[in-house]
């Protein structure tokens, strides 16, 4: 993939977080969502890629737009093809109440390099460089939090892990306090808490539990930048979710996937944008009819990792952008 594409990329995240920073705190998730959904697409019909999305909104008869297999960018038909996954508003629950933490996400990689993950659920377990190598999803918490805190240097009293607060995990963590490790209990946004495991400064060491598998192919893109880990297992909710698993390939549901089933080559871009304040990044910041966004955006070929504060003047996006997304100004 040519370089000049993360700056491109950067520009489509921009878009999806200022179009869905109105709706903070507004408690309406389906309207922040839409609002992403329609800015990212408008831009990225001014990307230059034969794109296809393998990791979207749903299927074509789910979602009018953004859904898997749509065709996106201005090479349609020719150039290089790029892989997409993308989540215009990952935690929209969480810009509908003004809590921290939700993104606007998206991910690229040459064709057949981002598995297509079933809509469905996925258990995970998620570090950094660190502990890179000595992850078993098919250990217990308890071993795999030693063998985390012995590669980083660490008691495994001081590990902090992330886990979604959600009923189901009512006994992950209960054997995460037996370890004697400390819990971070996150409402929404395992990407958000994937990628904390893998940076600095967020005070975050391992992602565990049962999230969405779409986001794990996300998260896993965002490791494969940072030099981190994830594993997976697919965890379907009843047989419909047996069923559209198999057919998109699965034919062992309980296998393990690694780094290199969710996310092959060398070449992965990702780019995240703020939408509310939160560990890694700023939310979108609005003054008048000007607004600030802060973005990431990571290159796994190269290892560069870029932050990005931007400064928009709304009035003067182009008119593809203000005819429908910037309405709700």
């Amino acid at each position: 993939m040519e370089r000049e594409l993360t700056l491109e990329f950067v520009r489509v995240t921009e878009a999806a977080a200022l179009a869905s920073a109105p709706w903070m705190g507004k408690g309406d998730k389906e309207a922040a969502d839409q609002a992403a959904v329609d800015a990212m697409r408008a831009v990225f019909d001014t990307v230059h890629i034969d794109g296809e999305v393998v990791i979207g909104e749903g299927e074509k008869d789910e979602a009018p737009m953004l859904y898997i297999g749509e065709k996106i960018g201005t090479r349609r038909g020719g150039g290089a093809c790029v892989d997409i996954a993308v989540d215009p508003l990952e935690g929209t629950n969480l810009v509908a109440r003004g809590l921290p933490n939700a993104l606007a996400v998206i991910a690229a990689a040459e064709k057949g390099c981002l598995l297509r993950a079933p809509d469905t659920y996925m258990q995970k377990i998620a570090v950094g460089a660190r502990a890179k190598g000595v992850i078993d999803i098919r250990a217990s918490t308890r071993e795999n939090l030693e063998n985390i805190a012995r590669a980083m240097g660490m008691r495994v009293q001081d590990l902090t892990v992330i886990v979604l607060d959600r009923p189901r995990h009512g006994k992950l963590i209960e054997e995460i306090r037996q370890v004697g490790s400390r819990i971070r209990l996150i409402s929404d946004g395992d990407v958000a808490g994937g990628i904390a495991a893998a940076m600095d400064d967020t005070g975050v060491d391992v992602l565990m539990g049962i999230g969405g598998a779409p986001e794990g192919v996300l998260t896993a893109a965002a490791l494969k930048c940072l030099g981190g880990e994830i594993q997976g297992i697919l965890k379907p909710r009843n047989d419909e979710d047996i069923r559209r698993a198999r057919e998109m390939g699965f034919s062992d549901i309980e296998k393990v996937l690694t780094m290199d089933d969710l996310v092959t080559g060398d070449d992965v871009m990702f780019s995240v944008t703020g939408v509310t304040d939160g560990d890694m990044l700023e939310g979108v910041r609005f003054s008048g009819d000007r607004a600030t966004t802060e973005s990431i955006i990571m290159r796994s070929k190269t290892g560069t990792i870029r932050t990005i504060k931007a400064h928009h003047l709304v009035g003067k996006k182009p008119d593809y952008f203000k005819k429908d997304v910037l309405k709700n100004f």
